[in-house]
């Protein structure tokens, strides 16, 4: 019998895992700032570390988040939440999952990139 909590996912197409494989050479050979992947053997979930930012409520804290690649990556957006304890921001619950609102699955990616400078700019 299988509850929602242990459901798991299909395994990576051959393409989403070449993709992915690629990602990840790119990221250690030229890792953007302000995260850091935390290497395990599951390349279908990545742990991400995010330094908060600079200047802002978030400087010196640091952050996980948890991506999960589904089957037909890049094809369709990876689920990215925070592990708990996650920022205390109005777009993002208390469990870790972020609220995107009006944004379409795609930008997911863009803004967990781009999430340093946002909270740069936003100055909470």
């Amino acid at each position: 019998m299988t509850s929602s909590s242990t459901h798991s996912r299909k395994a990576l197409s051959k393409i989403a895992c070449n993709r992915l494989q690629k990602e990840l050479v790119e990221w250690q050979v030229n890792p953007p700032a302000g995260f850091k992947h935390k290497v395990t053997d599951n390349l279908q979930r990545w742990i991400i570390e995010v330094n908060g930012a600079p200047g802002t409520i978030y400087a010196n804290e640091t952050y996980q988040l948890q991506v999960d690649f589904p089957e037909h990556y890049p094809m369709e957006a990876p689920q990215v939440i925070f592990i708990p304890p996650a920022p205390l921001h109005p777009h993002i619950y208390s469990n870790g999952h972020i609220c995107l609102g009006m944004f379409i699955p795609l930008v997911i990616c863009i803004v967990i990139l781009l999430y340093p400078l946002l909270l740069t700019a936003l100055k909470f």
